[in-house]
């Protein structure tokens, strides 16, 4: 005899209420709870006639995402508020618009073209790393998140953006996140948002942000030669009838790239470099196989960084940079004796699933050997997402951080300044008090 679905376990919207400070500050402890005692998924209140739907269940993420990822669709979180401040790129398109910008997008960062623009991830590396302050306490998060802005901004236009426009950008980009937080965060204060006027400051902001890249993208086509960066492969990419991408649909695709491709890549920096901080053994173990690379070639450098690659992946799984991914249900469906309605919006905790004890060997502790084993963890280990729609520039993200973590162990020691990890979920997870003491190496 079949049993009908149950309904998902339901925290209600006055228990969310009553934590909104807490919630406000950081909701992982109060999600935690809440999957410790209602199970890996379970239903928030969030209003009157809205909820959300929280999930560790792996298995549900990769049917969402994999299995059957036709039937599920990016939430109004990412189609519609993220939209206001990047418009309609990758990150941000559905359906068929999607597809097509996929299948043009993708060739751009094959492993061949991104092995063009590592020798200007090198230059860029070193030169933020010179300015490091030996044997003083340091916050290092402003370090790696410079570092990392710098990359992007200079793989993608090479010299022909300046210090000052990269600092600019960077400042925009944090702030219009900073406003997207507080209203997913606090949508009982949305109404005061707009009419205090600090939303549409924002929005002029990302405007602004356009004007900088259009000025850029203007002074490129009226050259004479152009460097191989990122912005001359995106202007020479052509769709199946041979046009090539609209003004505003490579200014879109720019701004996501700015976001996605220095964000991320700076948090999982920072927190690795606090890990190995903690754990000196394994800065002996990268230390060691970086000493016996004999500086040759970049390319043969990423050969010999396994013990870096082990380190970045541990690093990401205790502190995914993308902690929460969402999706919406396109017609109702059952999953392990739960009933799903259509049009339910789910949060995915990439955080809890990398911590789960019945898919990780002792999940709580720093082991970065795991990842040196044969075992496959693609059921278990989502750092770039999954499916169609894993993020198109993991490969430029893993040879960027694999470049940094190699070149600090050759230059620093690094010494812990307090106990504890701090961190602060905002869009993504970011370090809080990233203190560090970078001692010059032996």
């Amino acid at each position: 005899m079949k049993h009908e679905a149950a309904d998902i376990p339901v925290v209600s919207k006055f228990h969310f209420y009553r934590n909104a400070l807490n919630i406000l500050k950081n909701p992982l402890p109060f999600h935690h709870k809440n999957f410790e005692k209602l199970g890996d998924t379970f239903q928030l209140e969030t209003g009157f006639y809205s909820h959300v739907v929280f999930s560790r269940d792996p298995e549900l993420f990769r049917l969402a995402l994999q299995k059957k990822q036709k039937n599920f669709r990016k939430s109004y979180i990412q189609t519609y508020e993220l939209v206001k401040y990047v418009g309609h790129g990758l990150l941000t398109s559905e359906g068929e618009e999607w597809k097509t910008q996929r299948k043009l997008l993708q060739p751009t960062f094959h492993k061949k073209n991104i092995a063009k623009l590592t020798s200007r991830m090198y230059d860029s590396i070193c030169e933020l790393l010179d300015h490091i302050e030996p044997d003083t306490s340091i916050d290092s998060f402003p370090i790696f998140n410079d570092l990392a802005f710098k990359v992007v901004a200079r793989s993608l236009f090479s010299d022909a953006i300046n210090d000052e426009q990269i600092k600019r950008l960077q400042f925009i980009t944090e702030e219009t996140q900073m406003m997207l937080v507080k209203e997913l965060r606090q949508p009982y204060k949305r109404w005061w948002f707009t009419l205090s006027g600090e939303l549409r400051n924002k929005i002029m902001l990302s405007d602004e942000a356009r004007d900088i890249i259009t000025s850029i993208i203007k002074d490129r086509r009226q050259a004479e030669k152009t460097p191989d960066d990122l912005l001359d492969m995106l202007m020479s990419l052509t769709y199946d009838d041979g046009s090539v991408m609209e003004q505003k649909d490579l200014l879109d695709e720019i701004l996501i790239l700015f976001i996605a491709g220095h964000e991320t890549t700076s948090n999982a920096l920072t927190f690795t470099a606090q890990l190995l901080a903690h754990h000196p053994e394994y800065q002996r173990k990268i230390k060691n196989e970086a000493l016996a690379v004999p500086y040759d070639t970049i390319d043969h450098i990423l050969q010999h960084t396994r013990q870096a690659e082990y380190v970045i992946n541990e690093s990401m799984r205790l502190y995914p940079p993308v902690y929460f991914i969402d999706r919406m249900a396109n017609a109702a469906f059952d999953h392990k004796g739960l009933h799903f309605q259509k049009d339910t919006t789910l949060l995915f905790s990439l955080y809890e699933m990398h911590r789960l004890e019945n898919k990780w060997q002792n999940p709580q502790e720093f082991k970065p050997e795991r990842f040196s084993t044969d075992k496959n963890f693609s059921d278990q280990f989502f750092p770039f997402g999954a499916g169609p729609r894993k993020c198109i520039g993991n490969n430029f993200a893993m040879v960027e951080m694999k470049l940094v973590v190699y070149e600090l162990m050759k230059r620093f020691d690094i010494e812990p300044v307090q106990q504890e990890i701090d961190i602060l979920p905002l869009i993504s997870l970011k370090p809080k008090n990233a203190f560090l003491k970078f001692k010059k190496a032996d």
